[in-house]
C-alpha cells in the first residue's frame, strides 16, 4: 500500500526511555515525514527534534508556548503518537511534592489543568488525527494492583510516596480518558497490559538500534580473569539494589573475586563507555522485565540477570517469549545465581551475550516496531479511504 504523499507524524511529549525518539529515527530511516516533541529535557538528554520549555521559563511563558504548540501540531501533523500515557496540554497534578506550595496546587489544578486537560488529545480526534498512546511504566502501573498480586515487586519496597491510592485512581481515570479517544495502546512491558483495556497490544522497546550499537567481545571469561559486573540504577529501590549489593558483599566476605561497577549520575555516552567494559549485567530484581537498559547491553553483546515474572511473559509474543536470553534471578536467588556464573558458568558468557545480540536485532530493531505501528495506522487510513 503506498503511503500518504504528504503524511506527517509526531512523538510526543516526553522521552523516557528515549523509546519516542527511537521510533521517529526508524520512521525518518523508511523516507516518513516523522518528527519527536519534547515539552522538557530530562538528564539523559536523549535526541529530540524539537525540546519547547527552557529550564528558565516562568509559568506564563511555559503556558503560552505549550498553548501555541499544540495549535501548530495539530494544524501541521496527521499522525500524533503520544508516549507516557500524556498528551501537550497540562495534567492535574495528584499528589503535592515536599517543594510545593498546596495552595498554588490546588489553584493550579482546580482553576486551570482540570478545564484543559487532554484537550489536544480530544481536539485531535475531532480533527480527524489518528492518535496512538504508548505506556511505558509507572504511567498506567498501580501500586494497589501489584501489591494484591505481585509477592516480589519494587512496590513493598519503595517508600508510602511511590504509589497512593490517589495516583492510582488517577492513572486509571486518565487510561479510561486514552481509551475513548486513541485509535491504538500500547506498552513497551508485559505486565502494564494487566492494568490497561483489553485492545491494548504489547510492542517491543524501540529505544535501541542495533546499527548503532557494535558487539564488544566480553573479556573476562578465563578463571584467573577478574569478572567485571555493573549494575545501573535509575531507581535503587525501584531496581532491587539493595538485594545486588547484599549478595556482592556475601560473595566478597567469602573471598570470592570480581569487580562491579555501580553506574549512577552519568550521561549517557559517559555510561555507555562503562557498558562497553562489562562482563554481566544486572539489570532489575524486582520489576518482573527488563529494560531498556538490558537492551542496550545485549545489542553490545553482554549477558544480563534480571528477575523475569512468567505470569506477565504470556503477554508477549510467543515466539519472543521463548527466545529471551535472560540470565533468571531474583532477591532471593541473586548470591546463587552470581556464585555460581563465578565459579563454574563463566565459559556460557559469551554464547549468551551472542545470543542476545541476536535477540536485540530480531525483536528491538526501532525500523521493524515502526513498521507494525506504520501499518496500524495506515488501517484507518484505508478505511477513510487514503491511498
Amino acid at each position: 500500500m503506498r503511503e500518504p504523499k504528504k503524511i506527517k507524524i509526531l512523538h510526543c511529549p516526553t522521552m523516557v526511555g528515549g523509546n519516542p525518539q527511537g521510533l521517529s529515527k526508524a520512521e525518518k530511516s523508511m523516507g516518513l515525514d516523522s518528527s519527536s516533541l519534547v515539552l522538557q529535557k530530562t538528564f539523559y538528554s536523549y535526541a529530540a527534534d524539537r525540546v519547547l520549555f527552557d529550564n528558565n521559563c516562568s509559568f506564563i511563558e511555559r503556558e503560552f508556548l505549550r498553548w501555541v504548540e499544540i495549535f501548530c501540531v495539530l494544524k501541521k501533523n496527521d499522525v500524533i503518537h503520544y508516549n507516557f500515557g500524556q498528551s501537550l496540554a497540562p495534567n492535574i497534578i495528584p499528589n503535592i511534592r515536599s517543594d510545593q506550595k498546596p495552595w498554588k496546587v490546588w489553584l493550579y489544578n482546580n482553576l486551570y489543568a482540570r478545564w484543559v486537560e487532554f484537550l489536544d488529545l480530544k481536539l485531535a480526534r475531532l480533527l480527524g488525527k489518528v492518535v496512538t498512546v504508548t505506556y511505558q511504566g509507572d504511567d498506567a502501573r498501580q501500586g494497589d494492583y501489584c501489591k494484591q498480586h505481585y509477592p516480589v515487586h519494587f512496590c513493598h519496597d519503595v517508600d508510602e510516596t511511590y504509589y497512593s491510592l490517589k495516583t492510582d485512581i488517577e492513572k486509571r481515570r486518565r487510561i479510561k480518558i486514552f481509551d475513548r479517544y486513541a485509535n491504538f495502546i500500547y506498552a513497551v512491558n508485559p505486565d502494564l497490559l494487566n492494568v490497561l483495556p483489553e485492545r491494548a497490544r504489547f510492542i517491543p522497546y524501540a529505544s535501541v538500534d542495533p546499527r548503532d550499537w557494535s558487539p564488544v567481545p566480553i573479556q573476562s571469561t578465563s578463571e584467573d580473569s577478574l569478572l567485571h559486573i555493573v549494575h545501573a540504577p535509575s531507581h535503587r529501590d525501584v531496581k532491587g539494589t539493595k538485594y545486588v549489593l547484599q549478595a556482592f558483599d556475601r560473595l566478597q566476605k567469602e573471598g570470592i573475586k570480581f569487580r562491579y561497577t555501580l553506574v549512577e549520575g552519568l550521561s549517557n555516552q559517559d555510561a555507555r563507555k562503562v557498558y562497553e567494559t562489562a562482563d554481566l549485567l544486572i539489570d532489575q530484581l524486582l520489576a518482573g522485565y527488563y529494560g531498556a537498559l538490558a537492551v542496550e547491553l545485549m545489542a553490545l553483546g553482554k549477558p544480563v540477570i534480571c528477575y523475569m515474572r512468567d505470569s506477565d511473559l504470556l503477554n508477549m509474543p510467543d515466539d519472543m517469549r521463548q527466545e529471551i536470553p535472560i540470565i533468571k534471578a531474583d532477591p532471593a536467588t541473586i548470591y546463587d545465581v552470581l556464585k555460581e556464573i563465578i565459579a563454574s558458568r563463566r565459559s556460557e558468557l559469551q554464547s549468551i551475550g551472542v545470543r542476545g545480540r541476536r535477540y536485540v536485532e530480531k525483536w528491538h530493531d526501532p525500523q521493524k516496531i515502526a513498521e507494525i505501528m506504520r501499518a496500524d495506522v495506515m488501517t484507518v487510513f484505508s478505511k477513510r479511504g487514503v491511498k
